[in-house]
């Protein structure tokens, strides 16, 4: 009976509390303590349109790749599929093309789970998309090495924070609602060396404090976590035909390729209680 209720004491205090925050992940490669983000919001169009969330309602195409260049030098690029997760696809699309991970901070970084990002380095960005919620979707994928997925604060609160994971054995998040969108189709590499050095965050770590974070913005990050690593940019590179040419397509008959009985099809446009302890920090702070 004594070894029972311990074991369920020792559960609770691990997991129990951590309910409330989000996940990032690590990195073996450093950032020079001068290497900071650009300023934030320096275009007043960009500004403006940055702080207008429910103006961002575009429906993403059926998939779309966006690749993100790092201040470590190098980049990654995820490809989002809509049919995985809709609403989740949604979102990262606008946030993308709005040039809202331009800047931001790679916040929270763990050994062998996880790097989150999202928090905009602007407090006045940042306020607006806090709100700015989106309904969840059903599990249909596993969070397995590569896959991105939105951090969430219970049901029906995600907003802009995501992140990548970096082992298999997250697949234990699948029960927990967290629903995958997208994956890393190239510089995994380049996730695995996202700076960890900070380990968890505050206040059960030494890493940033994301109620900070919102507050503060990149000035927080920058004074007091200057080796962390950070998002230049993020653009769309490639998105699917919209469905009306996609099916178009489909319809052309192949083209016989001079005779010579070749056919060319039409060209497609294409954890252990130690890993549960941080499992709970990818539950963003309301």
């Amino acid at each position: 009976m004594r070894a029972g209720f311990l074991t369920l004491f020792v559960t609770l205090l691990f997991i129990g509390p951590r309910f409330g925050s989000e996940a990032l992940a690590e990195s073996p490669l450093t950032q020079e303590a001068g290497d900071t983000p650009a300023p934030i919001a320096a275009d007043p169009a960009k500004v403006d349109a940055l702080t207008k969330p429910q103006a961002a309602t575009k429906t993403a195409p059926e998939w779309f790749t966006a690749q993100f260049t790092l201040s470590t030098g190098n980049s990654f690029t995820v490809k989002a599929y809509r049919k995985w997760a809709p609403n989740g696809a949604d979102r990262f699309y606008n946030l993308v093309s709005l040039g809202f991970y331009d800047g931001v901070t790679f916040f929270r970084a763990i050994n062998n789970f996880m790097v989150q990002f999202g928090i905009h380095g602007d407090p006045v960005v940042s306020k607006e998309w806090t709100a700015a919620r989106i309904d969840d979707d059903p599990v249909l994928q596993s969070n397995t090495r590569g896959k991105v997925t939105f951090a969430t604060a219970g049901p029906n609160t995600r907003t802009a924070q995501v992140f990548i994971n970096y082992t298999d054995r997250n697949a234990q998040l699948d029960n927990m609602g967290f629903a995958p969108f997208g994956e890393i189709i190239d510089g995994m590499d380049s996730v695995d060396g996202i700076h960890q050095g900070y380990g968890e965050g505050a206040p059960r770590g030494k890493g940033p404090d994301q109620g900070r974070i919102q507050a503060e913005g990149n000035s927080y990050l920058n004074a007091e976590f200057p080796l962390l690593d950070h998002i230049v940019s993020a653009t769309i590179l490639e998105e699917a035909p919209p469905v009306a040419l996609a099916a178009k397509a489909s319809e052309e008959p192949a083209q016989d390729a001079g005779g010579c009985g070749c056919q060319i099809a039409p060209v497609s446009q294409g954890l252990a209680l130690f890993t549960l302890l941080p499992i709970a920090f990818m539950r963003r702070r309301r």
